[in-house]
């Protein structure tokens, strides 16, 4: 009996109707590759083969990487022992897809790997911790830095709720599954992608702050001077860093 290693955040989720609807999720076409992270004991792999061409499947654990192959035999699947964040995602053919029951703790760097990529998926469908999917599919009012990465690159929705009680072992928290269906280009235009992440990493500085102190802080200018920035852009400065649309955002970098 293979038993889940809490270092490495393993949860297995087994519930077969559950397993489908994220598999569902990601609308996979026959002729697809998918990129499985952390395939665990294969349970979502199962699925994802009776889907896809072809799954590659990374594990960081060495004896679940040992043992995944055995249980498909004859299938098209790929199995790296390695870190997913060490992962070459250049080696997976243009337009893959990723489907992943992920630690929760590794989330938001999968993410930025993901969407930060030369090669980006098409598609990204994720369980993660249901507040985590939240704040990415967040909206003006409720915004971060994450959401802020993540929207920019792809539209952001929210698929199925999974109870803690449905993992062995349970979780202190409830999953969700959240999708990323990546744009054929970033809504950033001609704006440089380190000159509009400066500006949104400094209005997020001292996000309890208007940002008329917090893009003042973050960018080393005086408060007339970000008024001003904020004033041309069509942005009230008594606003906060979470109340901005991605358009703000954009619209502010522009005039940086």
């Amino acid at each position: 009996m293979v038993v889940p290693k809490k270092s490495l955040g393993q949860h297995w989720l087994k519930d077969r109707d559950i397993l489908a609807e994220i598999a569902e999720a990601a609308k996979i076409k026959i002729d697809d590759t998918i990129l499985e992270i952390g395939p665990g004991l294969g349970t979502l792999t199962s699925e994802l083969l009776r889907r896809a061409a072809k799954v590659v499947a990374v594990e960081l654990d060495d004896d679940l990487a040992r043992k995944l192959p055995g249980q498909f035999p004859g299938k098209n699947l790929e199995v790296v022992n390695q870190d997913i964040l060490a992962f070459d995602l250049t080696k997976l053919p243009r337009d893959y897809v990723v489907v992943a029951n992920v630690p929760y703790y590794i989330t938001a760097k999968i993410v930025q790997l993901l969407l930060g990529a030369v090669n980006r998926p098409r598609r990204i469908v994720l369980l993660v911790q249901k507040e985590v999917a939240e704040r990415l599919a967040a909206e003006p009012g409720d915004m971060s830095i994450l959401a802020v990465s993540a929207q920019i690159y792809a539209d952001v929705s929210l698929g199925i709720l999974v109870p803690a009680e449905y993992f062995t072992p349970p979780p202190k928290v409830d999953s969700q599954v959240v999708i990323l269906d990546l744009r054929p280009k970033s809504l950033l235009g001609s704006i440089a992608e380190h000159t509009f992440f400066r500006v949104v990493r400094a209005g997020f500085s001292a996000k309890r702050k208007k940002l008329r102190s917090s893009l003042a802080g973050g960018l080393g200018i005086d408060k007339d001077r970000a008024v001003l920035l904020l004033s041309s852009a069509g942005i009230d400065p008594d606003e906060r860093a979470q109340d901005l649309t991605i358009n703000d955002w954009l619209e502010l970098a522009k005039r940086i």
